[in-house]
């Protein structure tokens, strides 16, 4: 029982591989990224790991030619799935000119290409969560078909930028939708010291929409809740929050020590839940997956990850010329 649940949502063998490989493909580059910052070749890591599962499952659920995503830093993920390259990525992490997010000029995780509807993060956490609204009531009063898609942690759903661009949303009933990708911790708070409600899906009902918490670790569950709310704001029913449970398995950054606020025990059973691991599980069972074929993704994906490691550490750095470029008008 159980065994074909993509099915049920619609979704082809092809399309869930896909799901897997994409997964696998952040999972790895992100791994790269800690053993390049480790050698001293790239300054900083913000990682996706142990979320991939709901970045990926709710970017499936969108339409990658009419749809704007505003992802925050650990949405690699959200920006694989919407057309970015690992090379892309890498160009970032090693602060390149040719890093499509910032010409090299920003940290790794800010993410932004015009091309593939994905729109500039920021520093300061939260600021994507108005953006998202104001694009989603611009596309209203353009009478566009699209939806906006806003990440954010659970940290941030305690700034008042999510509480104001949710209001506004839940007011004008704008085509948003709101993830939080709760992964327990804002970087050394777990989540009990930040929220006064048990889930961030509590807070929807203030706001006029409705609100769901699923489980991050099911890309087939968060899919199907995205797809939800897609098809809410498409008809003009206004915006939805959904809140998905996972686990941060990494510290907070690469410049964090986690062991100063969490047991080693905690970190070690959520990594039994591993949604890489618990996904492949389920393409076994219902017979898409085997040893054979997971062998030649994870070649596949190993061979990209390679290939994006050679070409942005012997790609060129920005002039210095190039300081005040797009600082200006030109």
């Amino acid at each position: 029982m159980g065994e074909n649940r993509h099915q049920a949502l619609g979704l082809s063998d092809a399309k869930v591989l896909d799901m897997y490989e994409t997964m696998l493909l952040a999972r790895r580059i992100d791994e790269r990224m800690w053993l390049l910052n480790r050698a001293g070749k790239i300054p900083f890591v913000i990682s996706c790991q142990g979320q991939e599962a709901a970045q990926v499952g709710a970017a499936f659920a969108l339409d990658k030619e009419k749809d704007y995503v505003l992802p925050y830093y650990r949405d690699m993920g959200v920006v694989l799935t919407f057309g970015m390259t690992a090379r892309d990525l890498m160009l970032s992490g090693f602060a390149k000119f040719e890093d499509p997010n910032s010409g090299g000029r920003q940290m790794p995780g800010h993410f932004g290409q015009k091309k593939n509807r994905i729109v500039t993060g920021s520093s300061p956490v939260t600021t994507q969560v108005p953006h998202a609204v104001g694009i989603a009531l611009a596309g209203k009063m353009e009478g566009k078909d699209l939806v906006t898609f806003v990440t954010f942690g659970e940290g941030s759903s305690n700034q008042g930028d999510f509480h104001e661009g949710a209001n506004f949303a839940g007011v004008h009933k704008l085509p948003v939708i709101f993830m939080c990708e709760n992964n327990k911790y804002a970087i050394s708070v777990p989540v009990e010291k930040q929220l006064g409600c048990e889930r961030v899906s509590d807070r929807a009902i203030g706001y006029g929409m409705p609100g769901i918490t699923v489980n991050g670790n099911d890309p087939l569950e968060v899919y199907q809740a995205v797809k939800e709310a897609v098809e809410r704001g498409r008809r003009g029913e206004g915006p939805t929050l959904i809140e998905t449970i996972s686990y941060r398995l990494t510290p907070h950054s690469s410049d964090d020590d986690d062991r100063s606020y969490r047991e080693r025990d905690e970190v070690e059973e959520a990594k039994t839940k591993d949604p890489i691991i618990t996904f492949a599980a389920y393409l076994k069972e219902a017979g898409i997956l085997n040893d054979d074929l997971q062998e030649e993704i994870n070649h596949r994906v190993m061979s990209m990850v390679n290939d994006a490691t050679d070409y942005a550490e012997n790609a060129p750095y920005a002039n210095p010329e190039h300081a005040l470029k797009y600082v200006y008008a030109e």
